[in-house]
């Protein structure tokens, strides 16, 4: 047993020792978590009450996870160090961001795979476009919408009260998006004065939505495509935003995700079943880095 005299017995340079590694700990903090594995994101969002983030590793092709944390509304991470195994972080080839349920009944990772990369060298470079993930960086997505009412009778005025992601000369779908892995799904919005209002989730252009032609809708059928009637009560969606975002499933909140990759930030009056196209938005979606 070590007793007190024999610290306060202990050689100059034993004492020197101590001390500067004592400083070098102060010094360079890893923040919470300790430290390991430094993750950086840029653009990923808070979550909705019940879910968080987790990372994971791929060592021998087993996911590890590195832990979990939470993102607040100014898109800092609650935690961007974390202790890894050295061995096991050495071994690592692939870093996975997942979008998990908390509390979360299940150890393995959930199918929400976010943002993934291969690490090269002590780096991994983080996207959307990942084999893993979503596998397409959306650059090629595009779509168009139009005002049109089908479910009512045509009555003069109120053609402006419904969005539908259809040419109404086939009809045929007008939105060119990549099939969704597993834990993800589209979903059309609009928003206006009182915020954002889904038009329904959906995983192909053609076909309707979860909703149809939504809880607002006339009495007539609705053609088999995405988009919803705004008739009770009447609303015009003049000067609104057309959105087109990629939901986790299950999903983390009622409102729009990060990722949208269509988007008009102005719907105008150009006329009833006139095709108004949308901008692609992949350019602000999430990225990041894992570094070990």
């Amino acid at each position: 047993m070590i007793r007190r005299a024999s610290w306060t017995a202990a050689s100059p340079l034993l004492l020197a020792t101590l001390l500067a590694a004592g400083c070098s700990d102060d010094d360079n903090p890893t923040g919470p978590g300790g430290g390991g594995l430094v993750l950086t994101l840029n653009g990923v969002e808070s979550l909705g009450s019940g879910f968080v983030y987790e990372g994971w590793i791929l060592v021998g092709g087993q996911p590890v996870s590195t832990g979990t944390f939470t993102v607040d509304g100014s898109g800092n991470p609650s935690q961007s160090s974390f202790d890894v195994d050295d061995g096991q972080l050495a071994a690592a080839t692939k870093f996975i961001l997942t979008i998990e349920p908390s509390p979360d009944p299940d150890p393995a990772p959930a199918a929400t795979k976010y943002l993934a990369g291969d690490f090269a060298g002590d780096t991994a470079m983080l996207s959307v476009a990942d084999g893993a993930t979503l596998g397409n960086d959306f650059a090629g997505a595009s779509g168009s919408f139009i005002l049109q009412t089908p479910s009512t009778a045509a009555v003069a005025g109120d053609y402006a009260s419904g969005i539908w992601w259809l040419d109404p000369g086939g009809p045929a779908a007008t939105l060119v998006l990549p099939m969704l892995p597993a834990g993800w799904l589209y979903e059309g919005w609009v928003v206006g004065p009182d915020g954002p209002v889904s038009t329904g989730r959906f995983s192909e252009a053609t076909g309707a939505d979860s909703d149809g032609a939504g809880p607002t809708a006339g009495p007539n059928g609705t053609p088999p495509f995405p988009g919803q009637d705004f008739i009770n009560p009447l609303v015009s969606l003049v000067g609104y935003q057309a959105v087109i975002t990629i939901e986790p499933e299950p999903d983390d909140s009622g409102g729009p995700f990060t990722l949208k990759p269509l988007v008009d930030m102005n719907v105008e009056d150009v006329g009833p079943g006139v095709l108004q196209p949308m901008a692609n938005g992949a350019a602000a979606f999430p990225t990041g880095t894992a570094r070990r």
